[in-house]
């Protein structure tokens, strides 16, 4: 009477969840209290301890009485996982390469109408200004969408831009040297040069990043080369001075390149942080230079300037700066250095397409030419990178 007077009082205590010695994904559960929900396994054997309790292995969790979590019953294949990222990489890169090619394009259309438009009122050219007032806007346009919550990235602080300040002096060397060059060279010349530039920078990119040089890329490379050494065959004229400029000009535009790679990967910033910066340095470092070169003083003096029109299609032109600048760090980052050039090179095609549509250009045959073997060199670097990613999937 006593033992059972005991189990009375005291009852056995009950199972939350009743179920055979194995259970399936389909058995049925019901809990005691839909407040108090214990972890289980479904797809685990129920074995006894030494107390003869039941124990279960925590398969299917149940972290709170809404949500519930399945662990997979089959782990995917390391290949094939290995292949997913590899196909999402590989997507990744054309989208960044698409983004760069059009925000390239089309900064280079919207300068062009600036300049058709408005040079004729100047004694000479606004380039550098022009670069100065797109880089102003570009961090109006970041910092108000920091403002508004849209990208987040820290407050400027000297250690981060002295880190950061050696990818705007390469820049600043571009642009100053390509101005030069472009002075004591022919266009074609310049074209020529280019091309050496993109074949330098496919060789730091494997030197200082062990970055693999397929052979059909260096092919690509020299397609493209003596295409434009052809097209320059009857425009050859290089002064000594201008050779100078040109290599300087070679030397600062890789070097931009492939510090730019280096600063993505060590620079512990956003994106848009590194817009910010970018953008912040490149107008402390050019601003000086409009005073001295009197492009500040020109604007300031010419009241044919100072109309809501040109403000306006400068304010554009930095907007399309902005997203230029963003899009140039995610390809250096998803690409490398080297699809970063092609891509630069290849942009000629559609500018020069484009400035005929638009600007009534004329496009020489010269040009018609060096624009075909252009585009016969450009699908021969996707072809290679193409098999180059399907060489890493297999793998």
């Amino acid at each position: 009477s006593n033992l059972l007077h005991r189990k009375i009082l005291h009852p056995p205590p009950q199972t939350d969840f009743s179920y055979p010695q194995t259970m399936s994904i389909g058995a049925t559960m019901r809990a005691t209290s839909p407040n108090h929900m214990e972890d289980v396994e479904l797809g685990s054997s129920s074995s006894a301890n030494k107390s003869g309790t039941a124990r279960t292995r925590p398969m299917m969790k149940l972290k709170d009485s809404n949500i519930v979590e399945l662990q997979p019953l089959v782990e995917p294949s390391s290949k094939s996982s290995k292949g997913d990222g590899e196909s999402s990489s590989f997507s990744k890169s054309v989208i960044a390469s698409t983004m760069y090619s059009g925000c390239s394009i089309g900064m280079v259309l919207v300068n062009k109408s600036l300049a058709s438009s408005y040079n004729h009122l100047i004694d000479g050219d606004l380039n550098i200004l022009l670069v100065v007032f797109q880089a102003v806007t570009a961090v109006i346009c970041v910092e108000f969408s920091k403002f508004m919550g849209w990208v987040e990235y820290p407050n400027f602080n000297t250690r981060t831009a002295r880190l950061w300040a050696p990818v705007n002096l390469f820049f600043c060397g571009m642009l100053f040297t390509g101005m030069a060059s472009m002075q004591h060279n022919s266009v074609p010349m310049v074209t020529v040069f280019k091309n050496i530039t993109n074949i330098m920078t496919t060789i730091g990119d494997c030197i200082l990043y062990g970055a693999s040089i397929e052979l059909l890329v260096m092919a690509a490379f020299g397609i493209m080369l003596l295409g434009a050494i052809f097209a320059a065959r009857n425009d050859a004229d290089v002064t000594q001075t201008g050779l100078c400029w040109m290599l300087a000009n070679c030397l600062c535009t890789s070097g931009y390149v492939l510090y730019l790679k280096y600063a993505t990967k060590t620079v512990k910033l956003s994106k848009f942080g590194m817009v910010f910066y970018n953008n912040v340095l490149c107008s402390c470092f050019l601003l000086p230079v409009t005073m001295f070169n009197g492009e500040l003083s020109m604007f300031l003096n010419t009241s044919a300037l100072h109309t809501v029109d040109y403000a306006v299609k400068n304010w554009f032109a930095g907007f399309v700066g902005f997203f230029l600048n963003f899009a140039s760090l995610n390809c250096v980052a998803q690409t490398g250095p080297t699809t970063y050039a092609m891509i630069g090179s290849l942009n000629k095609i559609p500018i020069a397409i484009f400035g005929y549509l638009i600007f009534d250009n004329d496009i020489s045959p010269e040009t018609w030419r060096f624009i075909c073997v252009s585009l016969c060199g450009g699908i021969l670097y996707t072809v290679a990178k193409l098999r180059a990613s399907r060489r890493k999937s297999r793998s």
